[in-house]
């Protein structure tokens, strides 16, 4: 079997050459006999060897030993699998327990579980909850454009009119370079007192909302004041929406102005630099403001593009990707006399995070060379939008051009592609201070049902990119009812700390008109939005009726997961939505690519399949049998599936209604028990709503006594399903300590500990100080032993895990162990289940020497050890021969369990090629292990140490003493620009020196979301017993390898490595970082995985006024101007001016 890469994008190393013998051949000489010997030339080499050494094993008068024979193994393997089952059935009482089960089968009943009914309720209960979620955004969307619709505009509108709560008031005053607190704000700003909710984990006042504003729009402009005096009369009917539905969470109305008013009001989480947040760049609102897009940018590239305008172009298709969301598609080009894409992309692909991270790559590299052809740019681009081969978004259609300037207005371009229906919209953009008419740029924009925007500095980049998103509204807002439909976004993370959280969206439209019978108003207002949490909807799933192993998940029309039990995000921005696609968060096979797409497609449906799971602790993989149904949340773009082991058909429900039998079992429950009946760990589970919680389970066992004794098991406020079953499997396992454990000796069979676990939530360990060193989780179904055990049959070893990269284990006081557990599966009336699993913790040295004897050819441990005599032939054995035989225990993820070896025990539970790099490539090039390899889309990494930056703030363009000697460049564009930039870095020059994910994310957040990939091994096809030689010239070894019957074990002999000429190749475990964010990319978007996009579309109305398409007029700067303002600049610094940035340049309400 060929070895592929053991990195992302590494080449693999040469593997030892394996040849396989005969079983019963190859016998050899020990190391006393061996002779160096040159090597014949292969492949005679193998044909001569045996002959070689007949002389050596006949020489007279010395003993020698020869490699064990086939038969003389499997003997040995046959005697550890008669260890290892009779040690369990002794001390796992696997027996006992089904029997003491059935003995108390008075007090349980065994319940079914119905998949297609489980999962219609779920899906139904989550649909009445997002209903009501609803019903709450069509009354406030209908609300703000009454109260719009009712409002007076006003030209003379002050600062001092307007009384709102100001979500950022308290932390621009704490910061003494505020623009407010130096300027001196004359708005009427409220101080209120808040309390703690745990609900919003943050303090609120459920009396006022709160008003966010983007800290580069003016608060005093006339457009925000009446934006604010309008919406403020939105506060009742948030507060109303609360009154009828308590359980409601943020409402937020975002506006197409910037500003974001929430209920309720709780003050903003202030960023430790400089707050980028602008409500039109979140998820939910680019959602909920437009229909999907096809968007072709094109940047012009030619000499006339100066450093400094280069560098604010490629700035703004930065910022102009973040308007994108995953419903979009999107290509990037760069063009002088020919276009060409920046990427490796050659058509559209999803505008998802990780499509974006390449293009914004990309675009860096840019170079500005050769003259301007705007028809080679608007021919690639129209071409691009025109292939239907390939998935896209099929709504929207538009190309995004940033250029300095041109006179070409490419008509023939647009009279071929675009002319007469005008499908695809055309936005321009003039980029930099120049001297070029921009009259050509605004023709095609208007003639084109487009925008003309200008960005002359870098303060104009993040509104006018964003500001194409009016124009595509307007369709939306022309369609009238037909486009207030309510959509529901991804998962993302919720900017004021409420965690991941999936928004209903309602668009809000501006009903005013100009004058009697004109044209109706064709602005958005904004976005209305409901928040959800993702815990919320979980508490609608089943918890603990599913066993360990089942689950309920959801994902939406990307194929991204809602709720899934691997949707854990290590890190997250708040910018970029979670998207984690459900055959990331599971591993990927045919089956489970055909119930994605039927469950996008909104069927429903119900398959059995066997596929392959990765253990909790992600070191193993497992092949098993899963049930999979699923069926459609209506009124939503989700859809809901149940997974289903077979053995998770039934569970047991505890009838206790003997309140006496409850006192009697609760009893085995308080620490002072634990000496004589073994310790007791319970699973944290919420068993109480009055419960405390604690990560340390003695005082979470402490909380929930005291509790018991105030409340009893049957009360209204307690889970009565999980507490009746937590002190029923409480009374089950301590007649397991009376029947079984508490009579035998452990040190006998060299034992620390016995173990049972159970789905009730009870973990007892005996003895009672063995409790010391349990190092799994309380939570059984949380625990890899646990999970594992009810997926396989038979005994499952579980090395203590260890890192390559630490030091080894240190064998002090015997404490450290291997568990070896197995589920317990009850018959009860023909259903069965898998209710407990039991085990014991072997003593690693103690069972390291029984493993010698074992395979050796004493029968016991106290007979003497056999000696080859004089003119003998012996063959070789694990304990006497261990200077020269390799004798080990492995798992069947590769890890290291037991070894001949006194220097390897310090290694148990490390990835065997870590131990013995030659002979485990040669396992695993004998089929002995399968490799499967995976991406973890979730992982953080630390991130990368910061470059040398100098003293000048980032992205600024510093002339050289020649450009200030050149008159020339005096009267450059470069020049003004480059004083308008320096200008603005003057009043906001934190943001030349903030880091995007500083300075949004959290302060305390140091690490960055990366792809790690991931591999693991498992038990390969090869189940017979045969012995095989590592071919590597004077280096070979023989080695022979069986499983162990009703074990993950593979017993494996081996000669040991006379040099190591054959480490070459090394099989890795360990995840690895992917600097090119996983598998390649631009390989990954020509098989792109199936998606539905939303099934409405508005990008088109006929009555649709194209006229208002941007009218910004060039500044042409005189030769004496720039001369003053450049000495003006060199002479002396500027008091701090007040920034002028309003939010909508022509905006009337």
């Amino acid at each position: 079997m060929a070895v592929p890469a053991w990195t992302c994008g590494a080449s693999r190393p040469g593997p030892a050459r394996t040849a396989l013998i005969w079983p019963g051949r190859g016998s050899r000489p020990g190391l006393s006999a061996r002779r160096p010997a040159a090597r014949p030339t292969r492949p005679l080499s193998l044909l001569l060897r045996p002959l070689l050494l007949l002389p050596l094993l006949a020489a007279p008068g010395a003993s020698a030993y020869s490699f064990p024979q086939q038969h003389t193994m499997q003997h040995w393997a046959r005697r550890l699998e008669q260890e290892i089952d009779g040690v369990m059935r002794i001390f796992g009482g696997v027996q006992q327990l089904r029997e003491i089960y059935k003995d108390n089968r008075n007090l349980f009943e065994v319940q079914e579980n119905e998949p297609q009914k489980l999962v219609e309720k779920v899906a139904g209960d989550i649909e009445s909850l997002l209903d009501r979620k609803v019903q709450a955004l069509k009354r406030l969307a209908d609300a703000a454009e009454n109260f719009q619709k009712a409002h007076r505009w006003q030209d003379n509108i002050k600062e001092e009119d307007i009384v709102y709560y100001d979500a950022k008031a308290d932390a621009e005053l704490d910061d003494p370079e505020s623009e407010d607190v130096e300027r001196g704000s004359k708005a009427s700003t409220l101080r209120l007192d808040f309390v703690e909710d745990s609900n919003f984990k943050n303090k609120v006042n459920y009396s006022y909302t709160a008003v966010q504003i983007p800290t580069d729009i003016y608060k005093g402009s006339t457009v925000i004041l009446n934006e604010l005096n309008w919406t403020e009369a939105l506060e009742n009917v948030f507060i109303e929406n609360r009154r009828q539905d308590p359980t409601l969470l943020w409402q937020v109305f975002g506006s197409a102005t910037g500003v974001t008013r929430y209920y309720p009001a709780t003050p903003w989480r202030a960023p430790k630099k400089i707050d980028l947040y602008d409500v039109r760049r979140r998820p939910w609102y680019i959602q909920g403001a437009s229909s999907p897009k096809d968007m072709v940018i094109i940047v012009d590239v030619s000499g006339s593009v100066s450093g400094l305008t280069l560098k604010l172009m490629k700035t703004s298709v930065c910022e102009m990707l973040d308007t994108l969301s995953d419903d979009d598609y999107v290509n990037v080009a760069s063009f002088n006399e020919k276009a060409q894409p920046v990427s490796c992309f050659t058509h559209l692909v999803q505008a998802n995070v990780r499509n974006k991270k390449v293009f914004k790559e990309a675009v860096q590299g840019m170079v500005a060379k050769g003259t301007t052809g705007y028809k080679a740019g608007f021919e690639y681009a129209f071409d691009q939008l025109q292939n239907s081969n390939i998935t896209r978004a099929n709504c929207n259609k538009m190309i995004m051009m940033f250029t300095d300037g041109g006179e070409d207005r490419v008509q023939d371009v647009f009279e071929k592609y675009n002319w007469p229906n005008r499908t695809v919209r055309v936005f321009t953009f003039s980029v930099g201070q120049h001297n070029y008419d921009v009259t050509p740029l605004q023709w095609m924009a208007c003639t084109n049902k487009g925008y003309y925007f200008e960005i002359p500095s870098i303060g104009a980049i993040r509104i006018n990119t964003q500001e194409y998103l009016d124009v595509l509204g307007r369709p939306m807002v022309l369609a009238g009812k037909e486009a207030k439909q309510v959509q529901w976004t991804n998962v993302y993370e919720d900017a004021l700390g409420l965690g991941l959280v999936v928004t209903g969206t309602l668009p809000v439209f501006n009903l005013t008109q100009d004058g009697p019978g004109e044209k109706k108003n064709q602005l958005i207002l904004g976005v209305m939005g409901i928040d959800v949490a993702l815990n919320d909807i979980k508490r609608l799933t089943p918890n603990y009726t599913l066993g360990a192993n089942g689950y309920v998940f959801a994902i939406d029309l990307n194929g991204y997961v809602l709720l899934h039990p691997n949707l854990k995000p290590q890190t997250t921005n708040f910018r970029e939505p979670v998207t984690l696609d459900f055959l990331d968060a599971e591993l990927e096979d045919e089956n489970k690519e055909e119930i994605r797409r039927s469950m996008i497609d909104g069927n429903k449906g119900h398959k059995q399949i066997r596929t392959l799971v990765k253990s909790l602790d992600e070191r193993y993989i497992d092949e098993v049998m899963r049930n999979y149904t699923w069926v459609p949340i209506r009124s939503t773009n989700y859809s809901l599936g149940l997974v289903l082991p077979p053995y998770s058909t039934f569970y047991l429900q505890a009838n206790l209604s003997d309140q006496i039998l409850q006192v009697k079992y609760f009893e085995f429950l308080l620490p002072s028990s634990f000496e004589s009946e073994g310790h007791v760990f319970i699973a944290p589970r919420e068993y109480c709503k009055e419960l405390n919680a604690s990560d340390n389970n003695t005082e979470f066992l402490k909380n929930f006594i005291d509790l018991m004794e105030k409340v009893t098991p049957d009360s209204k406020q307690c889970n009565n399903f999980l507490l009746h079953n937590l002190i029923l499997d409480t009374g089950i396992t301590q007649q397991l300590v009376e029947r079984v454990w508490r009579d035998q000796d452990l040190n006998t069979y060299s034992l620390l500990a016995v173990f049972a676990a159970t789905d009730g939530g009870i973990t007892r360990v005996f003895p009672n100080k063995a409790a010391e060193d349990w190092t799994e989780t309380p939570e059984p179904f949380n625990a890899s032993f646990y999970r594992r055990s009810l997926d396989n049959h038979g005994y499952v070893f579980k090395p203590p895990q260890q890192d390559a990269r630490l030091r080894p284990l240190e064998l002090e006081n015997d404490t450290v162990g291997i568990l070896v557990s197995t589920a317990v599966e009850l018959s009860l009336g023909g259903r069965t289940l898998r209710p407990a699993v039991v085990g014991v913790k072997l003593d690693l040295e103690a069972w390291a020497e029984k493993f010698k004897v074992l395979a050796s050819n004493r029968t016991h441990q106290d007979q003497p050890q056999k000696q080859c005599g004089p003119n003998s032939h012996c063959e070789m054995d694990c304990e006497v021969n261990n200077e020269d035989l390799l004798c080990v225990l492995i798992d069947d993820g590769g890890f290291l369990v037991l070894s001949n070896q006194n220097h390897q025990w310090d290694q148990v539970g490390r990835f065997f090629s870590d131990v013995d790099a030659n002979l485990m490539l040669a396992l695993y090039n004998n089929s002995f292990y399968t490799r499967k390899e995976s991406y973890d889309y979730q992982a953080a990494c630390a991130p990368l140490p910061p470059g040398n930056l100098g003293a000048a703030p980032r992205g600024i363009f510093v002339p050289t003493i020649a450009d200030f000697l050149n008159l020339a460049w005096w009267t450059s564009a470069a020049a003004w620009s480059l004083f308008q930039q320096l200008l603005y870095g003057l009043i906001y020059h934190s943001w030349f020196q903030s880091d995007p994910a500083e300075a949004e994310g959290n302060p305390e957040v140091r690490e960055s979301s990366c792809v790690m990939k991931q591999t693991q091994y498992y038990f390969g096809s090869v189940n017979a017993s045969y012995n095989a030689i590592i071919d590597c010239g004077n280096c070979s070894r023989l080695f022979h390898a069986q499983r162990l019957t009703h074990t993950n074990l593979l017993f494996v002999v081996a000669e040991k490595p006379l040099c190591s000429q054959c480490e070459a190749g090394r099989l890795l475990q360990k995840e690895t970082h992917c600097p090119a964010d996983g598998p390649e990319q631009c390989e990954l978007v020509q098989r792109p995985r199936y998606r539905r996009g939303p099934h409405i579309c508005f990008d088109y109305n006929a009555t649709e006024d194209t006229s208002d398409c941007g009218r910004g007029a060039s500044f042409p700067p005189s030769l004496g101007v720039l001369v003053s303002l450049q000495l003006l600049l060199l002479l002396s610094l500027p008091p701090r001016p007040q920034p002028q940035v309003h939010a909508h340049r022509s905006r009337r309400l």
